[in-house]
């Protein structure tokens, strides 16, 4: 992904850095020893892997003042931080820490709070509320944790952290009134002033979340189109955006994503980085839908037909763009929104709205005849066959929370696959038909909404049930991985993370 990881670099250097500033390191302005420690640390990026390399030295980060190295830049507002991080060695001092830090100034006894892992596995919220003051923490039931978020609301500060394929664990800091404009970044103290210690930081993430009065449909963030090693959870942005895109589908050659942005279909091609337009012909109104069929030959899409006041319908064309759309459902029949196609092309499968309910149909494509498959008052949505056409994967409502469920592909069976009280969407199966991969929205949300810009979690399960595992914690949401993304070697998948500017 070399090719990848330097254009990233560049856009992202281009959009957040100015254009007179000198030693920038990835996304941070520049590398600077707090405190003036005797022995310097030192800070590299690497762009082919998007990771940081960050050494330091120094007595401490407590009382009254810091000595650390620190890798930064400035923001204003709300935001959101988040690194996973792996300390290098076994280190000299098991007090040595890692982690995100806010500052209100370079000074070494400037107000602060930051997140810290330790090398003896204590995790913690620390701060200094006032210059030379001495520094208070709240201690975290959490140990060792390798991913580290650290969230400002206002004047409260969110510390959220986990080991890879684990929920977050969060502790809260109050009444924190640090400065409008603050520097961010990350750091590693040694806590041994003679001693350099160093860490690893990979999936760096700088989020500037929505406005509380923003307005869904109407207002959008930034877009980063990122790409994720599964076992892993190392993940590469490839592209970013300042307007919304939406759904990333990987072709089953392996060669390209295809994505919605603003009712139009596009082309990334994952060798050249070049965006080419798909031509969908008349069909300039699609929602984040599209879905090839297993063979790669042909794309169907969901187009809001003008003829039909607007309402979402059934179409299909050569996966290329060579041709116009074809219509399958027919006109004034109600809403219909396509998930998945048949292994032998015959059949969509699509949630459709009929007689006031949302519920899954599949459709001949020749011959535009439905079958409903499911036949509850509420909500079900997200269906996906597999690639051996014995079941269907979909999610539901009907047990008060959205929650995944399987069935045969006449619909008989229904079994519910998760139990937990997030609300879980958009079931797709890896190529191998080994896994399934899904998004979870918070608890609090509607669970017949998929709403954009929330804390969500990317989570993985066995084909035949079982614990869910996280994969990713991500802002993102409605358009993150609506279609299959799985790459066609099931190691990979794609999905849309937002940001705003900072």
């Amino acid at each position: 992904m070399k090719a990848h990881s330097l254009f990233i670099t560049v856009l992202l250097t281009f959009l957040t850095i100015p254009l007179n500033a000198q030693h920038t390191i990835g996304i941070f302005d520049a590398n600077t020893n707090i405190g003036d420690p005797k022995v310097k640390g030192t800070a590299t990026f690497n762009s082919d892997e998007q990771t940081y390399s960050i050494s330091g030295a120094g007595t401490n980060m407590w009382f009254s003042s810091d000595e650390f190295n620190y890798v930064w830049t400035t923001i204003q507002g709300d935001f959101i931080l988040r690194t996973t991080v792996h300390f290098d060695g076994k280190g000299a001092d098991p007090h040595r820490k890692a982690g995100w830090i806010i500052k209100n100034n370079l000074d070494d006894n400037a107000a602060h709070v930051n997140a810290s892992t330790h090398g003896d596995g204590l995790t913690s919220l620390q701060y200094r509320k006032t210059v030379d003051g001495l520094t208070e923490e709240i201690k975290s039931p959490d140990n060792s944790p390798t991913i580290i978020q650290l969230e400002r609301r206002g004047t409260t500060y969110i510390m959220s952290t986990a080991k890879f394929g684990e929920e977050l664990t969060s502790i809260q800091l109050t009444d924190m009134d640090l400065d409008n404009e603050v520097y961010v970044g990350l750091y590693v103290c040694s806590h041994n002033p003679k001693v350099l210690e160093s860490a690893t930081f990979s999936n760096v993430r700088i989020i500037k979340p929505v406005k509380d009065d923003y307005k869904p449909y109407r207002d959008y963030i930034g877009s980063n189109l990122e790409l994720m090693d599964v076992a892993s959870g190392e993940r590469e942005i490839i592209h970013h955006s300042s307007h919304s895109i939406q759904a990333p589908n990987w072709t089953v050659d392996g060669k390209k994503l295809i994505y919605n942005s603003k009712g139009h279909l596009y082309n990334y091609d994952l060798t050249t980085n070049f965006i080419t337009p798909l031509n969908t012909g008349f069909a300039v109104k699609n929602n984040n839908d599209h879905v090839l069929t297993f063979d790669g030959k042909l794309l169907g899409i969901s187009h809001h037909n003008q003829k039909d006041n607007g309402s979402s319908a059934l179409y299909y064309l050569p996966a290329d763009g060579s041709s116009n759309p074809t219509m399958v459902t027919k006109p004034s029949v109600g809403a219909s929104y396509l998930h998945g196609w048949s292994p032998n092309n015959k059949e969509m499968l699509f949630t459709g709205e009929r007689n006031g309910a949302y519920n899954i149909f599949s459709v001949n494509v020749k011959s535009g005849k439905e079958e409903q498959l499911t036949d509850f008052e509420t909500l079900d949505d997200g269906a996906e066959y597999t690639k051996n056409g014995k079941f269907i994967f979909f999610n539901s409502v009907r047990s008060g929370t959205m929650q995944l469920y399987r069935m045969k592909v006449n619909g008989k069976k229904q079994t519910q696959l998760t139990f937990d009280e997030y609300n879980d969407w958009f079931p797709h199966v890896s190529p191998d038909q080994k896994w399934i991969v899904f998004i979870s929205f918070p608890k609090d949300i509607n669970p017949n909404e998929h709403p954009f810009y929330k804390h969500c979690m990317l989570r993985i399960m066995p084909i035949n049930g079982g614990k869910p595992k996280v994969i990713a914690h991500i802002y993102g949401g409605q358009g993150s991985i609506n279609v299959p993304s799985w790459s066609p070697d099931s190691k990979k998948i794609a999905f849309i993370t937002n940001t705003g500017s900072y």
